[in-house]
């Protein structure tokens, strides 16, 4: 008997990752992760992979910090504002409202968490995809 008998052979169907929806929903979560990364830690510094060119003409790959932009910020009245972006624009929770406020800034780990669990659970789809058409409608009047 082969080695290859003694194997299970099945046909193979990959999942459907390339749904627009779950591809929106992974990035913003990606994003949220991020973002607790940075409130848990004030000296978290993402690195990302660069290829330079040095002074002989050789290339080689170095890591160079990323940078990571907070999406909190502290009001005049001592509240925190939390934006939550998709791309480089700020979700629209209701017309004119793309901020939550906190007392503290203790508070955005907590709500950054909930925040993803609300993306996973498919709550946020509606605002990204109303975010993401945006972004396209953009391009397609500047090429016609």
């Amino acid at each position: 008997m082969t080695v290859l008998d003694k194997l299970n052979f099945v046909a193979f169907k990959p999942l459907a990752n390339n749904n627009p929806v779950a591809v929106r929903r992974r990035k913003l979560i990606a994003k949220i992760e991020e973002q607790l990364l940075l409130a848990g830690d004030s000296d978290y510094a993402p690195t990302k992979t660069k290829w330079v060119t040095d002074s002989d003409g050789n290339q080689k790959k170095v890591e160079v910090p990323k940078r990571v932009k907070r999406w909190w910020a502290k009001s005049e009245d001592g509240k925190v504002n939390l934006v939550v972006r998709y791309g480089s624009k700020p979700l629209e929770f209701a017309k004119g409202k793309n901020a939550i406020q906190l007392d503290s800034e203790a508070q955005v780990e907590s709500t950054l968490t909930k925040l993803k669990e609300a993306v996973e659970a498919g709550e946020l789809d509606a605002l990204i995809e109303q975010q993401a058409q945006f972004g396209r409608a953009i391009k397609r009047k500047a090429s016609a």
